[in-house]
């Protein structure tokens, strides 16, 4: 076993795909304290939007709630592991997002992978964006419905295969709202048409989207101003919303209520703690308050991405959305960019395959609400610097 996990090991490294973990000794936070490194590093790489993770209120609510709910339930939800908190956290969820109700899971991989076996049996069909999440194209797998793949964010190529399945009970449509490893956000508008079009029903995975995309952070419908044309919506905690763990599905009531008596990972894995119910239950109180931080992601996704384009840079993705792809192309480059950028003070991480295709390697940057001004220019400044170094900017 050791000969053959060894080869493929020593591929990896010589490929320079190698995933390296830093070890952060602080908070999740603008700036975070790095392993080997004297000085605090400003972060430019972690899902934390809003900058929530380590507000002194979420927190704050994270420890009155181990006070007074406990450290976890040793259970299960339909044994003896719901709480008070976790129902109020699922109302809290389906308003923001204007359902009626919405069902925990531990993340929202779980959340994907117990979704899709139990709507669907070999009667249906199920048409999926061939660049959706991992988590969705493992829920899919699970299920006996006939799987289709239409080509990423291809209106023509999904309108195609809509009709080829006419004859199926139920379609259903999956994408994500953002495809997070180039910051795309999915043409909605015009997919909820199509599914209106061919009666077909309409899912989307919306964990780079919510608490921070469109006007106050209700995410893809709401940037395209198109609330309550899709059917289901599957999200996360782990980003924006407390960045602790656990994910969610909200969606029509009947659909919930079929998911608590059948959906596996529900089932069977332990429910969240209580410290992450009330983090992320205090970060929706935050967000229903006021949209200002949502307003302030839009504001210093702005400014990198002009500075960025202005400097000679390649920057994908949608220019409305955080995460900003630094493309590169070659694999070392990339790796080699990130542990410069490092070297400036700044922490970013390199992307290469298999998370995205070979030949498009790139430094995915993700904008956050806690970023100031300062933060964003003086990261721009170090791009420019190692940029010119590596020949990849005149």
């Amino acid at each position: 076993m050791l000969k053959v996990v060894n080869a493929e090991l020593d591929s990896i490294r010589e490929a320079g795909t190698w995933k390296h973990e830093r070890v952060i000794t602080s908070p999740q936070s603008n700036l975070v304290n790095v392993t080997g490194r004297k000085e605090k590093i400003l972060n430019f790489c972690a899902n934390n939007y809003l900058g929530l993770s380590s507000h002194p209120e979420v927190i704050a609510a994270g420890r009155k709630a181990l006070d007074t709910h406990g450290a976890g339930l040793s259970s299960v939800r339909f044994i003896c592991g719901t709480q008070d908190i976790h129902k109020e956290l699922e109302k809290k969820l389906a308003k923001f997002h204007g359902r009626e109700d919405a069902i925990l899971y531990a993340s929202c991989f779980d959340a994907n992978t117990g979704f899709f076996e139990i709507l669907l049996n070999n009667e249906d069909a199920v048409i999926s964006d061939e660049l959706n999440h991992a988590s969705i194209i493992d829920g899919i797998r699970l299920c006996k419905a006939e799987r289709r793949r239409y080509k990423n964010m291809d209106l023509a190529d999904l309108e195609k295969q809509l009709q080829e399945t006419q004859s199926r009970r139920m379609r259903l449509i999956v994408t994500d709202g953002v495809f997070s490893m180039d910051g795309n956000i999915s043409p909605l508008d015009k997919i909820a048409d199509l599914a209106e079009k061919y009666n077909a029903l309409l899912f989307i995975d919306e964990c780079h989207a919510t608490g921070f995309l469109g006007a106050t952070g209700r995410g893809t419908e709401e940037y395209y101003k198109i609330q309550g044309k899709v059917d289901i919506l599957n999200s996360t905690l782990g980003k924006a919303l407390g960045g602790a763990s656990g994910g969610y599905t909200t969606g029509p009531k009947e659909v919930i209520d079929l998911l608590r008596n059948r959906s596996r990972p529900y089932l069977f894995s332990n429910t969240l703690p209580p410290p992450v119910v009330a983090c992320a239950s205090k970060v929706l109180d935050i967000l229903m308050e006021s949209s200002d931080l949502p307003h302030k992601v839009q504001e210093n996704t702005k400014r990198f991405r002009s500075k960025m384009v202005d400097a000679g840079f390649n920057v994908g993705g949608s220019p409305d959305h955080p995460i900003c792809p630094i493309m590169l192309g070659d694999a070392k480059l990339a790796a080699l960019f990130a542990e410069d950028m490092l070297d400036q003070g700044i922490y970013v991480v390199g992307f290469s395959f298999p998370v995205v295709p070979k030949g498009k390697a790139r430094i995915r940057v993700q904008i956050s609400a806690s970023h100031t001004t300062e933060d964003i220019d003086r990261t721009v400044d170090a791009f420019i610097k190692v940029g010119r170094k590596t020949k990849v900017i005149q």
